[in-house]
């Protein structure tokens, strides 16, 4: 059966169907036309998969092998059985919270890792041969350290809060990758954070679609933005709403030219991932992101579990409500996690914008009151959260040791 769509102004109508999918399963068992409903849901449906790159949008008609092979391309990514028909379970993660970023290019995408992994081949002479690293102009950031900017935050969420998530998002992708990032306060930043509603000027196919549905979108290399809907309803509790720290996480890999992943734990997977408390990247997160970049410049991959942003978005909480003794927790950048966010004495929270992730040792100087960070043969003095004139320096020119012989210890 041919369906045309072409009146389905913006993806609204098929995106309320599939919202309504229970409620049209229940009206069908009391009596309503099957006929009728069918015929709603494979315009729906068809709605969907052109959204998402799996159907041209160029004359809205497609005959039912092309549909059948877009739901097979569809169920593959979405670890359902593949059938090429639409059931009640496609029906039902057509509906599901996800990226509004297409999947057209996940599967090539996943070949590419998969040969660069398992077949590479053997070069004449029994030599291995070395994997292509399957790169077009765009799909990658060509250097290393990358600036970001936070352009506002959502209702129910303050700047720290949105800050501190963000900060550990950029970070679990440094943490095993040969990327770096830092925070521009204001200016120029080559990624740009932001919150819209509805219609943002990114064509009728990328606006916001209310609360559900599509969370946000990003840009792949070397736009460098990513855009959230501003109607959900944001949490990093874990409870109600939608975990910002994990949506952030899963676009900043798109901006750094990651496509959506068939594995079903990986944070690229398209659909929306809870925090839990384990490892927040999976195996094929970690492939991906160093497939183009490459691994972390020391050689050794760090993995975040979410119980560590948890850790660190309880400890904010407390110094925000004014309560507790600061000192009774260890602040989490002594642990190699959170680089440039702790809390002080007076219980206040400090950001250091300007430092580096990936932080090698840290100290607290009791005598001059003074912060100093290190990293590779580079040294950061703070005082409070401001660098001081002249800083970062060369180690060799304060006469210190390399930074991996240097001592780590908790502020007092």
């Amino acid at each position: 059966m041919t369906v045309h769509v072409a009146s389905l102004p913006g993806g609204k109508l098929w995106t309320l169907v599939l919202r309504l999918f229970p409620l049209l399963l229940v009206k069908a068992t009391i009596g309503s036309p099957v006929s009728s409903i069918k015929v709603v849901e494979d315009v729906a449906a068809e709605g969907f998969l052109e959204k998402y790159g799996y159907l041209h949008q160029e004359d809205h008609r497609h005959n039912e092998v092309e549909v059948s092979s877009a739901l097979r391309d569809f169920q593959w990514l979405s670890h359902l059985p593949v059938t090429g028909q639409l059931d009640s379970p496609t029906l039902q993660r057509m509906s599901a919270p996800r990226c509004g970023v297409k999947d057209g290019g996940s599967q090539r995408a996943w070949a590419r890792r998969v040969d660069g992994i398992f077949l590479r081949g053997a070069a004449p002479g029994g030599q291995r041969r070395r994997s292509k690293r399957y790169t077009r102009i765009g799909e990658k950031w060509y250097k290393r350290h990358l600036t970001y900017r936070i352009v506002n935050w959502p209702r129910h969420l303050s700047e720290r809060q949105v800050g501190l998530a963000v900060l550990t998002a950029f970070q679990l992708w440094s943490n095993v990758s040969g990327l770096a990032f830092q925070e521009a306060a204001q200016g120029p930043a080559d990624i740009r954070l932001a919150f819209y509603e509805g219609e943002h000027n990114d064509g009728s196919g990328n606006a916001f679609d209310g609360p559900g549905g599509a969370l946000a979108h990003a840009f792949f290399p070397c736009r460098g933005e990513a855009h959230f809907d501003m109607a959900e309803r944001w949490t990093l509790d874990g409870f109600k709403g939608h975990n910002l720290f994990m949506v952030i996480a899963h676009e900043i890999g798109h901006t750094l030219g990651l496509e959506h992943s068939p594995v079903r734990h990986a944070l690229m997977s398209p659909y929306y991932k809870k925090l839990g408390k384990a490892l927040v990247l999976s195996w094929d997160d970690i492939t991906a992101v160093q497939q183009l970049y490459g691994k972390p410049s020391g050689g050794q991959v760090v993995q975040l579990p979410g119980q560590a942003f948890s850790s660190a978005l309880q400890d904010l909480e407390l110094a925000q409500g004014g309560m507790g003794d600061p000192d009774s927790t260890v602040p989490q950048y002594c642990q190699g996690l959170f680089d440039a966010i702790t809390v002080d004495q007076n219980g206040s929270v400090l950001r250091w914008p300007q430092l580096p992730v990936a932080i090698e040792a840290a100290a607290f100087s009791p005598s001059d009151r003074k912060f100093y960070f290190f990293k590779g043969r580079r040294m950061w003095r703070y005082s409070g959260d401001d660098l001081d004139p002249g800083f970062p320096k060369k180690n060799e020119e304060l006469g210190l040791p390399d930074t991996r012989t240097a001592p780590s210890s908790t502020p007092r």
